[in-house]
């Protein structure tokens, strides 16, 4: 027989899988992404809250509006703010003012 040996092939052991949903390889950027996520989180909470107030103030400025015989939608403050949105944030923020408008008409 021969004295020749085998040779042993090992994989390099498996690293701690990154938790679902991150996309992250390695745990630095799973911890920064999870901290990320958990402040845009708490962004998204205070952006609801803020549309919600501007939805409420917006049926009381309708209402004064159409109490003093006016209507219920002022079309030059509409342009106001979409102008405004477009300026500070391009095209997506016509669209995002689009949708704010939208949310904020018909509440009265």
């Amino acid at each position: 027989m021969s004295d020749t040996t085998a040779a042993v092939i090992t994989a390099p052991a498996p690293s701690t899988p990154a938790p679902a949903g991150t996309g992250a390889r390695t745990d630095e950027a799973v911890a920064l992404i999870t901290g990320a996520r958990g402040r845009i989180d708490d962004l998204d909470t205070r952006i609801i809250a803020l549309v919600t107030e501007r939805m409420a103030v917006s049926a009381e400025i309708q209402r004064a509006r159409i109490a003093s015989g006016g209507r219920r939608v002022n079309l030059s403050r509409e342009m106001e703010v979409l102008n405004h949105f477009s300026d500070e944030l391009g095209k997506p923020g016509t669209t995002l003012a689009m949708t704010l408008l939208e949310l904020c008409r018909g509440r009265v």
